[in-house]
């Protein structure tokens, strides 16, 4: 299925739609997650970083990416409101121990508390069940409060903290898990 029925306001009005991605959307893709790191990252990462180079090398990273993906090694998905693209998520296959990978989540500044990562959740838990898988997992910057607040606010449990290294710098990750039982 490549396409989803959008989540609806109390008006009925659409909010979101998630949509399959293509090869055709990898520019897209990295211009969100660019975008998005720009802004959820300010004063995590460094502002020089994300200020230059930033779109080349997230271009570079969804060329390799996408092509990963469409060969069956998970599945993107870009959300729209109102025929927009605001946001995508990335998922890996199940992984030998039954756990999908949402690789990459994200909203863009401007369109959060509009649905778009809950519906892009709630497809996540929906695909990951029907590949078998026991759980979902996924990796969130310690001092990013806002996504760690969204993730826990939706069931999500911190399993574990780990070393990181992005951008020249030393931090670290919190793994989070979701069971679907």
């Amino acid at each position: 299925m490549t396409n989803f029925q959008p989540t609806s306001s109390c008006d009925g009005a659409p909010q979101v739609s998630l949509r399959e991605a293509t090869t055709a959307d990898t520019a897209l893709i990295a211009a969100m997650h660019a975008r998005s790191w720009a802004s959820a990252y300010r004063g995590i990462l460094p502002d020089d970083y994300l200020d230059h180079g930033l779109e080349a090398e997230r271009a570079a990273h969804w060329d390799t990416h996408m092509k990963a993906i469409a060969a069956c090694a998970g599945r993107v998905l870009v959300a729209e409101h109102g025929g927009e693209a605001v946001g995508f998520v990335c998922l890996l296959a199940p992984d030998a121990t039954g756990s999908v990978l949402v690789d990459n989540l994200h909203a863009l500044p401007g369109h959060k508390g509009l649905g778009t990562g809950t519906a892009m959740l709630a497809e996540a838990i929906r695909w990951a069940r029907s590949r078998g898988a026991r759980q979902l997992h996924l990796s969130v910057l310690e001092q990013n409060t806002a996504a760690i607040g969204f993730y826990e606010s939706r069931g999500w449990l911190r399993e574990a903290r780990e070393a990181d290294h992005m951008a020249g710098i030393d931090l670290f990750s919190l793994r989070y898990v979701y069971a679907l039982d």
